[in-house]
């Protein structure tokens, strides 16, 4: 199946930056979209609930601005993540704003909801629903959702624990829409090893914590660099839903991080990062990818030296045992 224009016509690269919270803002978003790559951030982010119209409407116009002072170079479009889970209070609310700015992507997670579709579709957008296993991803599909994020072991924040081969080959079994792969993704060679598995697009999120435009601070910014997958350390813990966080700032919060309890799912609440004592301000998420992350950039910086990569990558032959072969990229 041929990618639908919004996901393919204006990048250079076949990346979609991850929602993160507290980092992904509108500098890092329009930065990410002018480098050429798809920028976003979570709906929640904006604090207060207010403060979103705002952000929409600053995003829209800098990303206009610079496609038109760069035609031949042209802003990649930007997504709003939504949690779609009931203890989201603003649901409803943000959902309004997004109908009324027309965002061109909505990124669903915790669950799909078949009314949230509908209103994006309304007015021409499309969702993609963020997976952990087949079986949800069935469900999104079955829903209305126009595509699928699989996000496998070693994402950064909420993630999943299976394989990233296991799972592309299984929503590929039945699925030929468009398919984007999350987890431990940080280098050039990993979003073309991402495509060739079968996803059309990366889905990269902890690589970007580090650039100068990432709203968090020095000290996380510097955690990411000096550490490595073994570093990171997989919790329901803190949220009620499993996922990544780096060892050093669980330490810093007081936990051991070789002894961390389990939290029933029911403690999940999303309705405001800033409300949790630990999660996301002060319990750092990251994926495993992070080793491939060496000193603060700027996002131009990062995507330039993912796309250097990502070239080496596809002109580098590989062996196949009595010959060699170039790689090609899935289409999906």
């Amino acid at each position: 199946m041929t990618l639908p224009e919004i996901l393919s016509s204006r990048l250079s690269l076949p990346v979609v930056a991850a929602p993160m919270f507290i980092a992904s803002g509108p500098e890092l978003v329009v930065a990410q979209c002018q480098a050429g790559i798809i920028g976003s951030f979570p709906a929640l982010n904006a604090r207060p609930s207010s403060q979103l119209a705002d952000w929409l409407s600053q995003i829209e116009q800098e990303l206009t601005a610079h496609t038109n002072q760069n035609p031949l170079a042209p802003a990649a479009p930007y997504a709003v993540n939504q949690i779609v889970h009931r203890s989201n209070k603003r649901l409803d609310a943000d959902m309004q704003l997004i109908m009324e700015q027309r965002v061109p992507i909505v990124i669903t997670s915790l669950g799909a909801r078949e009314e949230v579709n509908q209103a994006v579709h309304s007015y021409g957008g499309i969702v993609l629903h963020d997976v952990i296993h087949d079986q949800f991803a069935r469900k999104a599909i079955a829903k209305g959702a126009d595509g699928l994020i699989a996000v496998a072991a070693g994402a950064g924040g909420h993630a999943g624990a299976l394989s990233p081969f296991a799972l592309i080959r299984e929503i590929r079994a039945w699925f030929k829409g468009p398919l984007l792969l999350s987890g431990a993704i940080a280098h050039g060679a990993s979003v073309l090893a991402a495509q060739v598995a079968g996803a059309d697009l990366a889905y990269v999120g902890s690589a970007f914590l580090a650039t100068h435009e990432a709203n968090v601070g020095a000290e996380y910014k510097q955690m990411i660099i000096d550490s490595g997958a073994s570093d990171i350390v997989y919790s329901n813990l803190f949220t009620g839903v499993p996922g990544n966080y780096l060892r050093g700032s669980i330490e810093r919060a007081g936990f051991d991080p070789e002894n961390l309890p389990r939290s029933e799912p029911s403690a999940m609440n999303f309705a405001d990062p800033a409300d949790s004592a630990v999660a996301w301000r002060d319990i750092w998420g990251s994926g495993q990818g992070i080793g491939a992350i060496v000193g603060r950039l700027s996002v131009q910086e990062l995507v330039a030296r993912l796309r250097q990569e990502y070239d080496q990558a596809l002109a580098t032959p590989i062996p196949t045992g009595r010959t060699t072969a170039m790689i090609t990229p899935a289409l999906g």
